[in-house]
């Protein structure tokens, strides 16, 4: 990857996409381990599909997407400006990309802090690679410790599956070039301070609920979710550095607090 002036330019030197090649188990696992709903109508690729023929009114998702990338339906408020700030299709983003998006959110959230874009771009800048998006570190401040080393035949597990999962319109974005980031790096706001360098895993179905960044809660709830490990209260955060989910805890409302399940 070269520089000219304020513009980033990637040199792709990619092919066309590979057939898919993963067995129809691997496929279940991931609809039954999501708790995938029947209306989404998931389909694994017929022999000779790739990820670039999904029909109308459907996309192509990665199976490398959920596990350690903690991708889970429906989408957070905060991944969807993602995509549409930076204006591109949910089958354009690289496995590491989406670890790099929902770990950031990980960290915010267990600070108390919102996600958001702006939030986001002081710590990274957008970048392909083979006409997929990552994102390349602009701050000295590192959160993502221990990621994933690399995906093995990523591009040929993938399957398709109704495109209102993600209730946003999407658009591909031809991957160059690409503008330089150019907002200025807040290092003395409080937000930005209180971010740790935090490991990154898969959480878990329980631990995105406590974080807020998994909806499969009651909308109803006069409860507040926290996480209990060895029946103690810990803070959100320490779970980066377990082996085990440890349990979900709950409390009721405050006075004057806000309905939890409105924060996603």
């Amino acid at each position: 990857m070269s520089k000219v002036d304020d513009i980033v330019v990637v040199e792709n030197t990619g092919g066309g996409m590979p057939p898919s090649k993963w067995e129809e188990g691997l496929f279940e696992q991931v609809v039954r381990g999501h708790q995938f709903a029947v209306e989404w109508d998931a389909g694994n690729p017929a022999q000779g599909q790739t990820a670039a023929d999904a029909l109308p009114g459907y996309i192509s998702l990665f199976a490398d997407f959920f596990g350690e990338g903690n991708f889970h339906f429906p989408t957070t408020h905060f991944f969807s400006s993602i995509l549409t700030f930076y204006g591109f299709h949910v089958s354009q983003l690289s496995p590491m990309g989406m670890v790099q998006i929902r770990h950031f959110e990980f960290v915010c959230q267990s600070q108390g802090e919102e996600p958001t874009v702006e939030k986001f771009r002081a710590l990274y800048q957008l970048q392909s690679n083979l006409g997929f998006f990552s994102f390349a570190i602009r701050s000295s401040k590192k959160i993502l410790i221990n990621p994933p080393r690399s995906y093995h035949d990523w591009k040929v597990k993938f399957f398709f599956i109704r495109e209102e999962v993600i209730p946003i319109v999407m658009e591909f974005r031809d991957p160059e070039p690409i503008p330089k980031e150019d907002m200025k790096i807040p290092r003395d706001a409080s937000w930005y301070e209180k971010l740790l360098a935090l490991p990154n895993q898969a959480f878990g179905e329980q631990v995105l609920v406590v974080a807020g960044m998994s909806e499969r809660w009651p909308h109803d709830s006069t409860n507040v979710p926290f996480l209990l490990l060895d029946d103690e209260k810990v803070e959100l955060y320490h779970r980066a550095f377990l082996a085990h989910a440890g349990v979900m805890g709950v409390r009721p409302l405050r006075e004057g607090e806000e309905f939890w399940y409105e924060q996603i």
